[in-house]
C-alpha cells in the first residue's frame, strides 16, 4: 500500500511529489506551496467536469444503443438516423466560417512538411533515437532496407556491390531533387564545379560538405574520401544526410503501459531529460557499452559568409492521455485523480523549463509547449481541454496559449463535428490527424447494436472511412490550418516493408497531409523522399471541399453478407492472434509498443489501438451471433500456441498456452467477452487492472 504525502489536500506518491517540487518547480523558481494550492483548486474545478463529460458519453451511447435495438431487423434509414443524432445532441450545429488564430508556432509544424515519429516515452533509448532523427543517413536507409531494388547485402561486413547500388540510387535522387544546370550527378567530376539548375538550392557548407534545401527540407552531402564508402566514390561522397523527422511525439498514451506512480514518474523524468537536453541511456552491444544522448545543432557557413544553425533534433510534442482514465499516483477528495489532468499539469510544468530557456538545446524556438490530446469525443470535450490548458497556464504563470494542442480525430463524435472541435481550440490548435485503428474501434462500438460489421479488411474501402480521411483534410484547410498547423495521417505499421511504404505512403501527401507517422528513424529518412517529390502546400490549394457528413455517418454493416465458415474462422483467428500477441507483452512485460508478428509472421509496430479494433470486432460478431463463445475460445487457444511459437526466442516471454488463468490470457478474454460494456470500447480499464495485478505478483 502506497504511503502518500499530502500537499494542499492532494495525496501524492512521495517520489513523484519530490520530483515535481525539486526537479520541475525548483529550476523554475516556483513557490511550491502556491503550486500545490493552485493544483488542488484546478482539480476542484475540472475533476467534476471531467466526470460529467464521461457520463455524457455513456448517456449518448445508451440512447444510440436503444435506437438500434428498437429497429432490429429493419433496414437502416440514414435520414432518420441523422435526425436522431441531431435531436440527442450527438451532432451539433456547424460553427460557421472562421479561421484558426494560433500564433507562435514553430516552422516544423506551420510551414514545413515532413515525417513525424511517435515514440513510447518510457523507453529512453527509443526516445533519444527519435529525437535525434531530425537528420538521417540516406545511404544507411537504402543499404539496410528493401526500399532499394537490388540484391541484398552479403553477410560478413560491408558489401561493395550493395554499396554501389546505394550510391547509384542516391545519384538518381539527387538528379531528381537537386538537378544540375546540365548533365547528371553520376557524371559530375568535382563538387567544386557544381552548378545547379536552381542555384538558390545551395545554401551553404557544413563541416562535412555542401548543404542544400528543397521543398523546405535540407540535404547535406558528406564528403570523406578516406572513409570505407567515400574511397569507392569518384567524388569522395561518403553519405547523403536528409532532414527527416521534423517532429516527434513523445507518447504517454497508447504506446506505453503506464499504470501507476512508478510508470508515470519514469515518463515524466524522460520528458524532463529531453526538455533539459541531458537525457542519456547506456546499453550493451557487441560486447561494448554505448551511450546515447541528444545531438547538437548543425552549423553551416551560408552563401553570405555568415555562420548559421539548423536544428539537430526533432521538434518534440508530448502526447497526454485522454479524459477516461485515473491514476493512483495522486488522490484528491478520496479518489484517484484524472490522469489527463495530471499529465496536463506535469508535462506543461516540464515544458515551462523550455519556455524559460533552461534547456541545453531548447525545443520550441517560438516559446510554445506542444501537447497532443487523444480520444476526445466532440466539441464539448475539446472545449474542456481548452479551459484546462488555460488553467494550467495560469497555474504556471505562462502567457495565454503558450500550450498548443494537437487534436487527434480518432473518435466518431469528433469526426462528425470536426469543425466545431477545431473552433473550440481555435487559438491553440497546431495539429489534427486521422488513424484507422482507433477510429474504426469507435465506429464499431458506437453502432455495436446496429448489426454485424463487415470484416476489418473491407473497412479500409468502406464509404465512411474514405469520407473520414477526406473530411479531416478538407475541414482543416477550410479553417486555415495550412501554413499554421499540421494536417496529419496515420502510421505505416510495417517497419520491415519499406519498399511498399515508398509506393503507398506518398498517397498521404497527395491527399493533403503535410505530415504522416512512420515507425522508425530509418522510415523517416525514406519517407522524407516523398516530401521532395511532392509539394504538399501546392497540393492543398487544389483539393476539393470536404466530403459530406452523410457519407461519414454510413454504418459499415455487413448487410446481406453470407460468410463461409473459412472466412469467419480466418477473420476470428486474425483478430485473436493480433490481440494475444500484443496483450502478452503489455501485461507481462509492460511493453506498450513493439514489433509484433501478425498472423502471417509480418512484424507490425503495434500499440493499444490494435486491441480496440480487434476486441470490438469480435465482441460485435459475438453479440449478433456470427460466432459463438466456443469458437472464440477455440481460436484463442490455437492462436495462443502460435504466439508462443512466435515468441520462442524471447527469454522473457511467459507462455500463454495451458496458462489460461494467467494475467495475459485472462485480459485477452475480458477484452472480448466484456467488450460490449467497455466505455467507448476502450481497452485501458481492463489492461490497467490486469497489469497492476501482474506487477503486484512480482
Amino acid at each position: 500500500m502506497t504511503e502518500f504525502v499530502t500537499r494542499a489536500g492532494i495525496e501524492a506518491d512521495p517520489q513523484l511529489a519530490a520530483f515535481i517540487e525539486t526537479d520541475v518547480l525548483g529550476p523554475l523558481g516556483r513557490d511550491v506551496d502556491a503550486f500545490w494550492k493552485g493544483f488542488a483548486d484546478l482539480l476542484g474545478r475540472f475533476g467534476p467536469r471531467n466526470a460529467d463529460l464521461l457520463a455524457r458519453r455513456e448517456d449518448l451511447q445508451a440512447k444510440i444503443d436503444a435506437w438500434h435495438t428498437e429497429r432490429a431487423g429493419q433496414p437502416h434509414e440514414a435520414g432518420a438516423y441523422r435526425t436522431f443524432l441531431e435531436d440527442i445532441g450527438y451532432l451539433v450545429p456547424e460553427p460557421g466560417e472562421f479561421t484558426i488564430g494560433t500564433e507562435n508556432v514553430d516552422p516544423e509544424i506551420a510551414t514545413m512538411a515532413g515525417p513525424q515519429l511517435v515514440v513510447p516515452i518510457l523507453n529512453a533509448r527509443f526516445l533519444l533515437n527519435a529525437a535525434n532523427a531530425r537528420w538521417g543517413s540516406l545511404y544507411d536507409a537504402l543499404y539496410g532496407t528493401d526500399a532499394l531494388d537490388a540484391p541484398a547485402a552479403r553477410p560478413g561486413g560491408y558489401d561493395e556491390q550493395r554499396g554501389a547500388a546505394v550510391i547509384a540510387e542516391a545519384r538518381k535522387l539527387l538528379d531528381e531533387i537537386l538537378p544540375l544546370a546540365s548533365g547528371s550527378w553520376k557524371d559530375l567530376d568535382s563538387l567544386d564545379t557544381l552548378e545547379l539548375a536552381d542555384p538558390s538550392q545551395q545554401v551553404g557548407q557544413t563541416d562535412k560538405g555542401p548543404l542544400f534545401r528543397h521543398n523546405g527540407l535540407h540535404i547535406e552531402i558528406v564528403v570523406d574520401p578516406d572513409s570505407q564508402v567515400g574511397k569507392t566514390d569518384r567524388l569522395g561522397i561518403a553519405d547523403v544526410n536528409f532532414e527527416a523527422a521534423l517532429t516527434t511525439i513523445a507518447d504517454c498514451e497508447d504506446s506505453v503501459a503506464a499504470v501507476d506512480a512508478e510508470d508515470k514518474l519514469t515518463a515524466y523524468r524522460n520528458w524532463l531529460g529531453v526538455i533539459r537536453g541531458d537525457l542519456e541511456e547506456s546499453f550493451e552491444k557487441g560486447g561494448k557499452t554505448h551511450t546515447r544522448k541528444l545531438v547538437g545543432d548543425k552549423i553551416y557557413t551560408g552563401s553570405d559568409g555568415g555562420e548559421h544553425g539548423l536544428p539537430g533534433r526533432s521538434l518534440m510534442f508530448v502526447r497526454n492521455v485522454g479524459h477516461l482514465m485515473t491514476n493512483p499516483a495522486m488522490r484528491w477528495d478520496g479518489k484517484e485523480i484524472p490522469e489527463g489532468i495530471l499529465d496536463a499539469v506535469v508535462t506543461s510544468a516540464i515544458g515551462a523549463q523550455d519556455v524559460a530557456g533552461l534547456g541545453k538545446y531548447g525545443n520550441s524556438r517560438r516559446g510554445s509547449i506542444y501537447i497532443v490530446k487523444p480520444k476526445m469525443h466532440g466539441p464539448e470535450e475539446c472545449a474542456f481541454t481548452n479551459d484546462l490548458f488555460d488553467a494550467v497556464e495560469d497555474l504556471l504563470g505562462l502567457p495565454r496559449h503558450t500550450i498548443k494542442v494537437g487534436v487527434m480525430d480518432e473518435e466518431r463524435r469528433t469526426s462528425a463535428n470536426l469543425a466545431a472541435c477545431i473552433h473550440a481550440v481555435k487559438d491553440r490548435i497546431v495539429f489534427i490527424n486521422t488513424g484507422f485503428l482507433d477510429r474504426t474501434g469507435d465506429e464499431i462500438h458506437t453502432s455495436m447494436r446496429a448489426g454485424p460489421m463487415m470484416r476489418k479488411g473491407e473497412m479500409k474501402n468502406s464509404a465512411w472511412l474514405k469520407a473520414y480521411e477526406a473530411r479531416n483534410v478538407g475541414i482543416g484547410l477550410a479553417h486555415g490550418l495550412s501554413g499554421r498547423a499540421q494536417i496529419g495521417k496515420g502510421m505505416w505499421a510495417a517497419p520491415d516493408l519499406m519498399g511498399q511504404m515508398m509506393i503507398d505512403k506518398i498517397g498521404h501527401l497527395r491527399a493533403g497531409a503535410n505530415t504522416a507517422w512512420v515507425p522508425s528513424p530509418t522510415a523517416a529518412t525514406l519517407h522524407a523522399i516523398h516530401y521532395h517529390r511532392e509539394d504538399v502546400f501546392e497540393i492543398q490549394k487544389g483539393l476539393p471541399d470536404a466530403a459530406k457528413l452523410d457519407e461519414l455517418l454510413a454504418i459499415p454493416l455487413a448487410d446481406g453478407t453470407n460468410w463461409s465458415e473459412d472466412e469467419i474462422r480466418e477473420e476470428l483467428d486474425n483478430n485473436c492472434q493480433g490481440l494475444l500477441g500484443y496483450v502478452v507483452r503489455w501485461i507481462d512485460a509492460g511493453v506498450g509498443c513493439s514489433k509484433v508478428p501478425d498472423i502471417n509472421d509480418v512484424g507490425l509496430m503495434e500499440d493499444r489501438a490494435t486491441l480496440r479494433i480487434s476486441s470490438q470486432h469480435i465482441a460485435n460478431w459475438l453479440l449478433h451471433g456470427v460466432i459463438s463463445e466456443e469458437q472464440v475460445m477455440d481460436s484463442l487457444r490455437r492462436m495462443a500456441a502460435k504466439v508462443d511459437e512466435q515468441n520462442a526466442g524471447d527469454p522473457f516471454h511467459q507462455p500463454l498456452l495451458e496458462n489460461e488463468d494467467g494475467a495475459a490470457f485472462s485480459a485477452a478474454k475480458d477484452l472480448i467477452f466484456k467488450g460490449v460494456e467497455q466505455p467507448s470500447g476502450y481497452t485501458e480499464p481492463l489492461l490497467h487492472a490486469w497489469r497492476r495485478k501482474k506487477k503486484a505478483q512480482g
